[in-house]
């Protein structure tokens, strides 16, 4: 007999609790015709078939309807107002399940914490599937608030909106996660096998590559890095070739370095091609790989791959991503054997040990001893020189139009590593192969490299965090002169001409503080300015980086301009400062605020001074900003964004208008003088409700008229606060 089932319409949900947890809410009645119980699980099925937990939805709801999130519509391959149909899914308990997952969250979260935040969720194989617990009818078992901890002290706050995908499970169909799941990262760690679970063969343990000098890049290619490949290629010499003139100077023939640089810079890259042209003998061990083991088959791993290194001629192992291995923080008690067993590794002639982060803050402290990695490295982020040379080595092989310009490109890609630029040209060559299908010589054009500037995203700004500037620069804002010219040479200046500010002998201006009533197009003015700097620029609102646990607001403002400084050159925009950076000794939550605050000063101003990045802050209040934040060397400059005059409004409207069809009695000088109040928001809202209520009489309108105009003012009030303005305006008289 088969089961019932219901076509149902498919309707956002407007709970935010409901947000990215798997659950869908259906009417009780729809739940009685399909004999379901609250949090049975259901398969839905639209372009393609997903499961969720069916909870039920308010008695005051459309029975037609089913309630889901974005996650579930796009694991359906729908969107809103979509018919789906529903109906009873069969769950098994899962025995095994795999997902995939950005580089950060596959290394940086453990398969125990990320089974901890699957528990009680219901998925299949291609589901999308958010980091967020299942929290609303919790699982026996689950510890919704440990997982919670566990996932921010792990990636930050970016946990919240981090995506995976599920790759496989065991059985087939939708399975649900529970205590005994195996939980693995594709091609990465998993949970240990419960003893209860039937043992599948175990894994082989991680391979030790050998590498072959074929495969090395010339170390003359090794564009931005060729200080720190000199350097390393003379200790290697001096360690392997003469360590008898190291012993009569008193020292030993060890090496150990740790070589750190942005994630995709080439590090491991470097290694390879100096040990290369030093034929030199180069094992690569993966440390995440070793990582999620059990202590001892991980033990054994290190000491196998150390075993092949000392055996024979000279050879370095190279350790990559370290910080997984020995972390700063939490270090597992396999830790302690690793040092121990790198050390007594280190003590063998003919041995080098070179290990590679992306973090080095987040290593064991120990790992730099010196009887360890007491040497450092750092491989630093391309800039726009090194950027045109390496896209020059990466296009030289490829059959590219004469017109393709590697300076233009260089300008457009601010933060982009080798690995990005390696990407950029894969894109390229893919839209030249779409476009040039049955050319006998296919060619990759200028414009399929800008084009793929689009779709290929830098490491770097591998998180939500990002501003879209949506194509726009300064001349898109409508009047604004004064601010626009202010804004431009305390943001732009500093990371377009450097050079000038060193011939006349001054630092360039740390931050800008933009304030002004609500409305007055802020954002947008920076929405602006990233697209005419071509900047990476990170865009925070003020009271996301706050966390009520211990320490992690500051360590996700150290994060976000440890970003920032990588991705440079680059603007780190904080809108709403004032709820992140308040007066110090007036909050009641704890001090958060008040190390938040202390946590900025240190990056704008500290013992390690901010290079190639410029510090954005935006207020509606001035005054609650803690004054530490506004002194010479932090948010120096105040640039007020005063309330559009009647010429700005004109300009406004005329910006916002420029692609709507307004009749020959529209005159917007003439609308713009009578909208005192009016803020550039309201006027960009007021062109808007003129188009919909010419839509509404006709959906075939061709034109607004200035009678739409007249009826969207009943509709689009000025929102303007007289004594708000009078506040704000005081103040900058006060600052001027």
């Amino acid at each position: 007999m088969s089961s019932p089932q219901i076509t149902l319409t498919l309707r956002h949900t407007p709970s935010a609790l409901d947000t990215r947890r798997g659950v869908v809410r259906l009417h009780p009645e729809v739940l009685d015709a399909l004999g379901l119980r609250p949090w049975d699980a259901v398969h839905l099925t639209g372009a393609r078939r997903s499961a969720a937990l069916a909870a039920p939805a308010d008695a005051g709801n459309t029975p037609g309807v089913v309630l889901a999130d974005d996650v579930t519509m796009s694991n359906l391959g729908v969107t809103e107002g979509a018919e789906v149909v529903i109906a009873p899914a069969e769950v098994s308990a899962a025995r095994s399940v795999t997902v995939a997952g950005s580089r950060l969250a596959s290394v940086s979260v453990s398969p125990h914490t990320l089974r901890l935040a699957l528990i009680g969720k219901v998925l299949t194989v291609g589901d999308a599937v958010s980091l967020l617990p299942q929290d609303l009818a919790p699982a026996p078992g689950a510890d919704v608030a440990s997982v919670r901890g566990q996932l921010a002290r792990a990636i930050g706050t970016t946990w919240t909106t981090e995506l995976l995908t599920v790759t496989a499970t065991e059985p087939a169909g939708a399975v649900a996660v529970g205590q005994s799941t195996v939980v693995s990262w594709r091609n990465g760690a998993s949970t240990p096998v419960p003893s209860t679970v039937e043992r599948p063969a175990p894994a082989p343990a991680p391979q030790i590559v050998l590498e072959e000098d074929g495969d090395a890049v010339p170390v003359t290619d090794l564009v931005g890095a060729q200080p720190q490949a000199r350097t390393l290629a003379e200790w290697l010499d001096l360690t392997f070739r003469r360590p008898e003139l190291l012993a009569r100077l008193g020292t030993t023939a060890r090496l150990g370095v740790l070589l750190s640089g942005p994630e995709g810079v080439g590090k491991s890259t470097l290694v390879r091609s100096v040990a290369a042209a030093e034929d030199i003998r180069l094992f690569c061990l993966a440390a995440p790989n070793i990582a999620v083991l059990e202590p001892n088959a991980a033990a054994a791993a290190l000491r196998d791959a150390i075993a092949q290194a000392t055996s024979g001629e000279p050879a370095v192992l190279l350790l990559m991503d370290v910080e997984a291995l020995l972390p700063a923080t939490d270090q597992p008690p396999l830790a302690t054997i690793v040092l121990d067993e790198l050390r007594m590794a280190l003590d063998k002639p003919g041995f080098a040990l070179v290990a590679t982060t992306a973090r080095p803050e987040a290593c064991d402290a120990r790992l730099r001893g010196p009887d360890l990695l007491d040497r450092e490295l750092a491989v630093p982020l391309p800039d726009g020189k090194t950027r045109t040379d390496l896209l020059r080595i990466l296009l030289r092989d490829v059959p590219v139009e004469s017109g393709v310009d590697c300076g233009a490109l260089a300008e457009k890609t601010p933060g982009f590593v080798a690995a990005d630029l390696i990407a950029l040209r894969r894109d390229a060559a893919l839209r030249a192969a779409l476009r040039q299908r049955d050319a006998e010589e296919p060619r990759i054009s200028q414009q399929d490299l800008l084009d793929a500037l689009a779709t290929v995203r830098p490491i770097s700004m591998s998180t939500s965090d990002t501003l879209a500037t949506g194509g726009i620069s300064l001349d898109d804002v409508g009047d604004m002169v004064d601010v626009k010219q202010s804004l431009t040479e305390a943001v732009l200046w500093p990371l377009r001409y450097p050079d000038s500010f060193a011939r006349l002998g001054v630092a360039p201006p740390r931050g800008v503080l933009l304030y002004g009533p609500p409305g007055g197009g802020k954002t947008f003015l920076v929405r602006a300015l990233a697209g005419t700097g071509a900047l990476s620029v990170f865009a925070v609102k003020g009271a996301e980086l706050l966390d009520k646990w211990v320490g992690e607001s500051e360590r996700a403002v150290r994060e976000l301009f440890r970003r920032a400084a990588e991705a440079s050159p680059a603007l780190v925009f904080l809108d709403e400062i004032d709820a992140l950076a308040p007066r110090r000794g007036q909050s009641s939550d704890s001090g958060v605020s008040d190390r938040v605050v202390a946590a900025l000063l240190t990056e704008l101003d500290g013992v390690e001074p901010m290079r190639d990045v410029v510090v954005l802050g935006a207020t509606n209040r001035p005054d609650l900003v803690d004054p530490a934040l506004l002194r010479p060397g932090r948010l120096e400059r105040l640039v007020y964004v005063p309330p559009p005059d009647a010429a700005a409004r004109a300009e406004i409207l005329r910006a916002t208008a420029k692609n709507t069809p307004l009749a020959s009695d529209v005159d917007l000088d003439k609308l713009a003088s009578t909208l005192e109040g009016y803020s550039a928001a309201d006027c960009a809202a007021l062109i808007r409700e003129a188009a919909l209520t010419a839509m509404r009489e006709s959906l075939e309108a061709a034109e607004v008229t200035a009678a739409h105009f007249d009826t969207a003012r009943s509709v689009v009030r000025p929102s303007l606060d007289p004594v708000q303005l009078a506040t704000l305006e005081a103040y900058a008289a006060h600052r001027r």
